[in-house]
């Protein structure tokens, strides 16, 4: 049995842990990510969010907050979308033709040029997340990567990739999350001042 002592310090050490994580984050990347997604709400353009297991609750937490979150002081949200959401679709793509193409034949229906597409990946080596990339490039779809682990084979082939500098699972998703919510909360700002400006 474990003392108070010992989940305390096991507690404190995860936080400081995260902590770290956040600090050297790449930010230069993450303010080009804020920059395509400006111009994806300015021009109306659809946007497209793609994980597999936690990193798909986490796209359909961001379609939440890209929405909802962002239009919360009255402006508009983004046209945004999960690819991760339709079981069914997902199902009977996976069972007719490949897993590995669930992510990708969406995109090929649903997608046009100048759409973006975000990936959420802790690896970046989901063959599904790496075929997505793929067809997107191909149909001229801006591609956003949010990864960790050193970005795998999708660091190299997004547009823009923003790489958690961490191996570990529970620190690059919990990263990813606060990546949605700064988003958020910087587009909804973002949107705010650009009304405050034209009032004046």
């Amino acid at each position: 049995m474990s003392t108070l002592a010992d989940r305390k310090k096991f507690s404190s050490d995860y936080v400081e842990t995260l902590c770290d994580v956040l600090h050297d984050l790449p930010w230069d990347d993450l303010a080009h990510v804020l920059r395509l997604l400006e111009q994806a709400h300015i021009e109306r353009r659809q946007v497209f969010i793609a994980g597999n297991g936690g990193s798909s609750a986490t796209a359909s937490h961001m379609v939440n907050d890209l929405i909802a979150g962002v239009a919360k002081q009255g402006g508009r949200g983004l046209c945004v979308m999960s690819l991760s959401d339709n079981v069914p679709l997902i199902t009977a793509i996976a069972n007719d033709k490949s897993y590995a193409d669930i992510f990708a034949d969406q995109l090929l229906a649903l997608g046009q040029s100048g759409d973006t597409l975000i990936v959420l990946s802790c690896s970046g080596n989901s063959t599904n997340v790496v075929r997505a990339v793929e067809v997107a490039q191909n149909m001229q779809i801006t591609t956003i990567a949010l990864l960790g682990m050193g970005g795998g084979r999708v660091a190299k082939m997004a547009d823009v990739s923003v790489i958690v500098p961490s191996d570990d699972y529970g620190p690059i998703e919990d990263v990813h999350m606060v990546l949605d919510h700064l988003i958020t909360a910087y587009l909804r700002s973002w949107l705010i001042k650009g009304r405050q400006d034209t009032s004046q």
